[in-house]
């Protein structure tokens, strides 16, 4: 027999899922306590008036933890130093930020003695896999309730019935219901006329973009930014010493005004079906961009191939919500260890979309002009090479001959 659900910690974002699932909470579960947390890794203004709300549908209190900078610093600068982008587009702006607000959640429930977990993801995303992944890391005992798989909501207009029925205000409408996760490095938007990979994105429409604008729509001048990295770790724009959080949000003043880091994708979910999803992604675009620069003249070519083929592992796990896990720890002591060298600063020109190289320097830089010159020069003989060829292409000059022979005997 299942125990009895006294008290609930309720992974709350105020969004359209959470208001409703306190009053549900209540409802099904013999009027149990909720206690919503809300993880503030740079939603802005979408923590407004959340107290307020919170208390009015039930909640006794409401946790707000700034997990900004340390999301910054300890999950997104290392995916970032991985090169880990999923599917080639998908800069990871919801999946690194599930398990550290999963991870404060476990950490509140258990402080307050709880008897679960709740939270409002729905049974077809990846995010009830990197909540539970998480939670089960640091609360293996506590029993988590996921409504989406169980109640009797089948759809998110059903969702706004049950809120006008209940009198929860809510921000948005059934018109521009877009499914949306926002915080400091990204904003996400699925659902309505995106669900048809036909539809072009609304761009240009006033309103659809919230950090920046469309490439059509920025400035006709370029704008010039100079990057600095120590070991892999941006920490300068233009000269000026900033901390991460004030990295990522200048990079996305300058990124959206540009019109950079859009990407329109149909993904494949972890759960098994594709999705359609456009992101917003300005700062994050400029970091992967000036971070690979960066690594093109400070990683030796053997490390940089080990490191290209390990990324498109770690983006895998990162997605797929296993950050707490002993393979993701391994990868970035490896990622780490590579970094070691990755310092130096990185010129782009940002322009309509476009980020345009501009410049790289670095203290430990592998290129030496001398040996690279197209002109005269003593430190390379070219006469060298023809010997290298002789035996790098030693395996086909052999097969070729024998091939040859094989023919000629069957004549």
């Amino acid at each position: 027999m299942a125990k009895e659900i006294k008290k609930v910690v309720l992974a709350y974002s105020g969004g359209l899922d959470t208001s409703i699932i306190i009053p549900w909470l209540k409802e099904n579960y013999n009027n149990c306590e909720v206690i919503a947390v809300s993880g503030n890794v740079g939603q802005g203004t979408e923590l407004d008036g959340l107290e307020e709300k919170a208390i009015k549908t039930g909640a006794s209190k409401l946790y707000i933890e700034d997990l900004t900078e340390e999301f910054i610093n300890d999950y997104v600068f290392p995916t970032v130093q991985a090169g880990a982008i999923y599917e080639n587009r998908y800069m990871l702006g919801t999946s690194f930020a599930r398990p550290i607000i999963a991870k404060r959640i476990a950490e509140i429930a258990l402080k307050e003695g709880a008897d679960a977990i709740c939270h409002g993801c729905t049974g077809k995303g990846n995010d009830q896999v990197r909540f539970e992944l998480a939670i089960k890391a640091f609360a293996p005992d506590m029993e988590i309730i996921a409504p989406w798989r169980i109640w009797d909501l089948k759809s998110r207009d059903e969702e706004i019935d049950y809120a006008e029925a209940h009198n929860i205000p809510l921000k948005i409408n059934r018109e521009t219901n877009y499914s949306k996760d926002k915080n400091i490095w990204h904003l996400s938007h699925e659902g309505l006329d995106l669900e048809d990979p036909a539809n072009e994105p609304q761009y240009e429409k006033e309103g659809f973009l919230e950090m920046g604008v469309s490439p059509i729509q920025a400035p006709d001048k370029p704008t010039y930014v100079t990057i600095h990295f120590d070991k892999g770790v941006p920490t300068a724009i233009d000269g000026v010493q900033m901390n991460g959080t004030e990295i990522v949000s200048t990079l996305n003043k300058l990124g959206g005004e540009n019109g950079i880091g859009l990407a329109d994708l149909v993904e494949n979910r972890l759960v098994g079906m594709k999705s359609r999803g456009v992101y917003e992604t300005p700062g994050g675009a400029i970091l992967y961009h000036a971070h690979e620069v960066l690594e093109t003249i400070t990683l030796d070519k053997e490390t940089a191939r080990v490191k290209q083929y390990l990324s498109i592992k770690f983006a895998d796990i990162v997605y797929n919500g296993q950050w707490y896990t002993p393979l993701r720890e391994a990868m970035s002591a490896f990622v780490t260890e590579t970094q070691k060298t990755v310092t130096g600063d990185v010129r782009l020109k940002l322009y309509k979309g476009n980020i345009i190289n501009a410049g790289v320097t670095s203290p430990y830089t592998l290129y030496d002009e001398q040996v690279a010159t197209f002109s005269a020069d003593e430190v390379y003989d070219q006469k060298d090479s023809a010997g290298f060829i002789n035996l790098f292409g030693l395996p086909i000059k052999v097969r070729a001959k024998l091939e040859q022979q094989r023919k000629n005997g069957n004549k």
